[in-house]
């Protein structure tokens, strides 16, 4: 990019999963930095990340908190983002956005599996990220397992950037395997320097010599300095760091106490010295812009009571000021946020990532500009997997809930909302139950909207297997003056599955005039919205065969109400059936897991249509399926039981399918009672 470009600004998203220690790590680099003078604590719920009700209540972040702080020289934005993958959505339209990522996890192999899906959508937008590994005062596994488990849930070689020191089962320091030099933990205190302990020597130098054969790999005058047994220059190494990390080739590993600021302040050492600058960041987004041209990307939308709508914007380009126009929107208010409380500017640079007020028509992911003809690639929605049907407690708040509704999948696109025609049902959709329980706090909590729930209506039919050929239906009454009458012989026959419904006539002689036939077919559509098992019906053809009329009663409502009589008549001798929505599904599954997911499916009434590798998950299984849409309302729930959490799936609507008769029997009954 032709510009000079501002190189005091780094942008950091902190992920990882859910209870690895994200939000505490937070507090740790924003209290060492001397950004607050005092911790918070997750337990306390006085963090500045999880700064709302909803994440607070759960002790979980629940939304992306942005935080900024000074060190080195070097100015941080600090994005925490949510872990648990329900919220995943969140994380991945923060991520984007940042120069690089920390991802925390803790010191336990059981629990590595679930970095996999992070790390991947890592790699495929090739965002530099570093590992964490966090807890150290109380590990569940060795360092060098832990790290062995990483590398298998990463496409990215895995580099030892520190080696632990222990004593006995506890981790009191760690050498920096770039230095060779030995620090001590101190609560509440920097590390201090210490000498290599001899007992540890040879373990550092195999640590060490792996780091240095990774970098290798992409550096020739190294690999030549390691087959010569030259040592090579500490600088050497630090610059192949940040260059090989810069174009995410590599994934340096560090280890810590974020509770107790353990390795803190190293690891900043590490973002200062080996993350990359903005302009870096921007190449690797293709990004090619005419000099100072303002260019940003909205990350996340937040409404707050007192300022209105804010989008937590990224600039990738020039200078934004306030009350400048993108978009054909003028900017009111820019401001630097810390968790919850605002810090005005009147101008954000290359690098940060600010919070921009009043963009009423700006979405989550939109490419801002003075002329808004710039798009910057945006994450994929995730498809919605779990699902609630919504009523307002109070009937005055339906009037309002529709705009409610609109705001809380602003502010989370992982959400989405529908008014189902058949079962006219609201059906709020997300990513599982806590993601739509903390959904339903918020519109409680911010527009005074409490919700009654429960699980949505199967969109049950039904339809026929055998036909009558002449089914009569009569119309007569009489009450003073003119009267109604209509006369109608109907042929009812059953279509193939899909065909919908058909209307037909084969009237000869007049004996229902033409200006009537139209109410013969909407009193047929009419009693197909409810047939006799009591659902819609499909896939049925209906013929008006014969008929008589009155020169001066008959009326085209009269003859509707006579084709109802000769539908209400017909429709129960033509054996009805009761058809069920029928799902093609796609389950992504670690393939340890895979014959548990067979068996899942095949436990829920579901056809396998088989399984295979899936291209560039190493080590996952994609299954296909046809599943019931009545045994998916929470088939997510017992998948991310079997599967550690991690395990997902697509879907989308392919046929309808008779229901069995046990079945049948039972759903008829259900309906029945309510």
């Amino acid at each position: 990019m032709n510009q000079k470009v501002r190189s005091g600004w780094r942008n950091i998203a902190i992920v990882g999963p859910y209870l690895s220690g994200k939000t505490t790590l937070l507090e740790s680099l924003l209290f060492v930095t001397g950004a607050i003078s005092r911790k918070g604590s997750v337990a306390d719920g006085n963090t500045v990340g999880d700064s709302t009700p909803e994440a607070r209540q759960r002790n979980m972040t629940v939304e992306v908190s942005a935080a900024y702080t000074e060190y080195g020289g070097v100015n941080f934005t600090f994005l925490d983002c949510p872990g648990s993958i329900e919220f995943a959505q969140e994380a991945y339209n923060a991520l984007i956005g940042v120069g690089s990522a920390v991802v925390v996890c803790e010191p336990d192999v059981s629990r590595v599996l679930t970095l996999a899906p992070l790390f991947k959508f890592l790699d495929d937008w090739e965002i530099p990220h570093l590992v964490f590994i966090n807890k150290m005062d109380r590990p569940t596994s060795r360092f060098t397992d832990v790290l062995n488990a990483l590398k298998t849930v990463s496409s990215r070689p895995l580099v030892p950037h520190q080696y632990p020191i222990r004593k006995g089962e506890t981790v009191t320091g760690f050498i920096d395997l770039v230095t060779e030099q030995a620090f001590q933990f101190h609560p509440g205190a920097p590390s201090d320097p210490i000498p290599l302990p001899e007992s540890l020597k040879a373990e550092e130098q195999a640590a060490r010599q792996e780091m240095l054969e990774e970098l290798a790999n992409f550096d020739d005058h190294l690999l030549e300095e390691l087959l010569e047994d030259i040592e090579p220059p500490q600088e050497e190494i630090e610059r192949d760091l940040k260059m090989e990390l810069g174009a995410d080739l590599i994934v340096p590993v560090f280890l810590g106490v974020a509770a107790e600021d353990y390795s803190v302040r190293h690891l900043l050492d590490a973002l200062l010295r080996e993350t990359p600058e903005p302009s870096e960041t921007a190449k690797r987004r293709g990004l090619k812009a005419a000099k100072d041209k303002p260019i940003a990307q909205v990350l996340k939308t937040y409404y707050t009571p007192q300022g209105g709508k804010q989008s937590l914007v990224r600039v990738w380009n020039g200078t934004l000021t306030d009350g400048m126009n993108v978009n054909g929107l003028r900017i009111g208010g820019i401001y630097r946020l810390m968790g919850q409380e605002q810090k005005s500017t009147q101008e954000a640079h290359v690098g940060e990532i600010v919070s921009l007020g009043r963009l009423e028509t700006a979405q989550t992911g939109d490419t801002l500009s003075d002329d808004g003809e710039l798009e910057l690639s945006r994450v994929d929605r995730l498809s919605p997997v779990f699902a609630l049907a919504i009523a307002p407690e109070r009937r005055k708040d339906e009037v309002k809930m529709s705009g409610a509704l609109a705001k809380l999948v602003e502010e989370d696109p992982g959400l989405m909302w529908e008014q189902h025609g058949d079962t006219h049902e609201i059906i709020l959709w997300g990513q599982g139950d806590i993601h739509l329980q903390v959904a339903l706090d918020r519109l409680r909590r911010k527009y005074n909207l409490p919700m009654g729930t429960h699980l949505p209506k199967v969109q049950y039919k039904e339809t026929i297997r055998q036909g009558v050929d002449s089914i009569h239906g009569r119309y007569k009454h009489q009450s003073g003056g003119h009267g109604q009458f209509g006369d109608v012989y109907l042929a009812i026959q059953p279509l193939p599955r899909g065909e919908g419904f058909q209307f037909s006539e084969t009237i000869v002689g007049g004996v229902v005039p033409k200006q009537y036939i139209p109410g013969v077919e909407t009193g047929v559509r009419e009693y197909l919205d409810k047939g006799p098992l009591g659902f819609p019906v499909v896939d049925v053809a209906v013929t008006l065969t014969n008929g008589g009329y009155h020169s001066v009663d008959s009326s085209e409502q009269a003859f509707k109400q006579a084709a109802r009589l000769a539908m209400q008549a017909g429709m129960p001798q033509c054996n009805p059936i009761l058809l069920e929505p029928i799902a093609s599904v796609e389950i992504s599954t670690p393939n340890d897991f895979t014959s548990k997911v067979l068996q899942l499916i095949s436990t829920r009434r579901g056809q396998i249509l088989g399984y295979e590798a899936i291209a560039g998950w190493k080590g996952w299984d994609k299954v296909s399926a046809y599943l019931p849409q009545a045994e998916m309302q929470n088939l997510i729930v017992e998948l991310r039981s079997l599967t550690m959490g991690v395990g997902f799936f697509n879907w989308q609507y392919d046929r309808l399918q008779q229901v069995p008769e046990k079945l049948t029997e039972r759903v008829l009954a259900q309906f029945s009672d309510e």
